[in-house]
C-alpha cells in the first residue's frame, strides 16, 4: 500500500502507547476497522517495557523486550519498525488526546490554531496535554507531510445536559471552563458503533481499568458520566481518588501543609486501590490476596466494586432502568469477579449475564476498539 492508502492511529496511555496502521478505505473490500498492523509498548518509563507489533496476515511478528523513556522513542521505534518491513508512511496520523480543554470539543486536523490552544489549555489536563503536544511534534518530524489530526477523548461527552456538566459552583467557573467534561470517549464511541441497531435506549457502559469511568447512554449520546473536569473523579481507580469530599482536600492543606502539586501527586498517584490496599494496583493482583486473607486487599477490591455498582443503579434512577450494561476496559474485559460483583445485587433491575426464561443477556462484555474509532474520524476528517 502506498502512503496515500493509510491512516496511523496512536492511542496514547499513562505508561503505554498502542498503535494500529489502517487503510485509508475498504474500498477493495477490506475490512476497513481491522488494522494492517498493530502492537503496542508498555511500561514506558521503565526498565521492563515491551515493544509487540504484528500483522492481520501473520507475516509480521515482532516481540521484543525493551526499556522506553517516553512516548517519543517509542514512536522512533514504530518508525523504525515501519521501515525494516517496507510499510509505507501514512497520509495521517490520528491521536488520542485525552483532554482539549474547554475549546476543543470535537475532533479535527491539527493547524497551528489548533496546535496554540492546546498549549493554552495545558492548566486543565498539565499531566495529559503536555505529552500529548510533544507526540503531535514528534509525529509530524518523523511523518512528513501526514496530516495530523487530534481526536478527544471529551467529544463524546460535548452532548452532557447543564445538570450534569455544571458543578454546583458560582456560575462564573462554568463560563471559565470549569465543568465536567467526561473522558473514555473513544472507547464510549467504538461500542455505539459496534452495537449499532441493537444498542437500547438505555444503556450504561463501564469502561474499567487502571483509569475507570462510567457513561449513561440514552439513544446513543452520553447524558451523564462519572469523571468530572479531570479524569481523577468518578469512582476509584488504580491510583486515582475518584470522587472526594473537598473538604479532605483543605484539611490536608491545613495541617500538612500540602501545595497543589503535592495534592496533585496525592490525589492521582497514591490514592485509590494503591491507597487503600498498600500501595497495589493492579486489579488481578488484589483479588488474588484477598482471596488469601488480606484485609486491605479485600477493602480495595469491595470499594472499586460498590462504587460501581452504586453508579449504575444511579444511571438505573436518571435513565428509568437500564436495558443494556456493557463492560470494557483491561478490568472490565478480564476480570469475571469484577463482573459478579458489580452486578451482585442489581438483580432487581432486570440484569442479566445470561439468558434467562427466554430472556437474553444485556449484561455483555466487549472490547473497545479506539484505534479504528480513531481511524474513522481520521477518514472523516480528510
Amino acid at each position: 500500500m502506498s502512503a496515500r492508502d493509510t491512516v496511523l492511529a496512536l492511542n496514547s496511555g499513562s505508561s503505554s502507547l498502542k498503535f494500529a496502521l489502517f487503510a485509508r478505505d475498504a474500498s477493495d473490500g477490506e475490512d476497513a476497522s481491522k488494522p494492517i498492523v498493530e502492537g503496542s509498548a508498555s511500561s514506558i518509563g521503565h526498565d521492563d517495557g515491551r515493544f509487540v507489533m504484528r500483522a492481520a496476515d501473520g507475516s509480521i511478528h515482532v516481540d521484543t523486550a525493551r526499556g522506553f523513556k517516553t512516548q517519543t522513542d517509542v514512536l522512533a521505534q514504530i518508525a523504525a519498525a515501519f521501515d525494516e518491513h517496507t510499510l509505507a508512511q501514512p497520509l495521517a496520523v490520528g491521536h488520542r488526546v485525552v483532554h482539549g480543554g474547554p475549546h476543543l470539543r470535537e475532533h479535527c486536523v491539527l493547524t497551528a490554531r489548533v496546535r496554540e490552544t492546546l498549549e493554552a489549555s495545558v492548566h486543565f489536563a498539565p499531566l495529559h496535554i503536555p505529552p500529548a503536544l510533544e507526540l503531535i511534534d514528534e509525529a509530524t518530524k518523523i511523518f512528513g507531510d501526514a496530516r495530523q489530526i487530534v481526536c478527544f477523548d471529551t467529544a463524546f461527552h460535548r452532548t452532557l445536559p447543564d445538570r450534569a456538566s455544571h458543578f454546583a459552583l458560582p456560575r462564573r467557573y462554568a463560563q471559565q471552563g470549569v465543568i465536567r467534561y467526561g473522558f473514555h470517549g473513544l472507547s464510549y464511541e467504538s461500542l455505539v458503533r459496534r452495537l449499532g441497531a441493537s444498542l437500547p435506549a438505555r444503556a450504561v457502559f463501564a469502561h474499567l481499568g487502571n483509569g475507570s469511568s462510567l457513561c449513561a447512554v440514552r439513544d446513543g449520546i452520553s447524558i451523564d458520566t462519572t469523571m468530572g473536569m479531570t479524569p481523577t473523579g468518578g469512582v476509584p481507580m488504580g491510583t486515582r481518588t475518584g470522587d472526594l469530599d473537598p473538604g479532605v482536600l483543605l484539611h490536608l492543606m491545613r495541617t500538612e501543609r500540602l501545595d497543589a502539586d503535592a495534592l496533585e501527586t496525592l490525589v492521582n498517584h497514591e490514592s485509590g486501590l494503591a491507597g487503600l490496599s498498600g500501595g497495589e494496583s493492579q486489579m488481578q493482583n488484589l483479588a488474588a490476596r484477598a482471596q488469601r486473607g488480606d484485609a486491605d486487599a479485600a477493602l480495595a477490591v469491595e470499594a472499586f466494586t460498590s462504587a460501581v455498582r452504586k453508579t449504575v443503579g444511579a444511571y438505573a434512577a436518571l435513565m428509568g432502568g437500564v436495558d443494556l450494561l456493557v463492560f470494557t476496559g483491561g478490568i472490565g474485559e478480564h476480570s469475571a469477579q469484577v463482573r459478579d460483583a458489580v452486578c451482585d445485587g442489581l438483580e432487581f433491575l432486570g440484569l442479566r449475564a445470561s439468558e434467562a426464561n427466554g430472556s437474553r443477556a444485556n449484561v455483555i462484555t466487549l472490547h473497545a476498539e479506539e484505534e479504528a474509532q480513531i481511524a474513522m474520524h481520521c477518514r472523516a476528517l480528510l
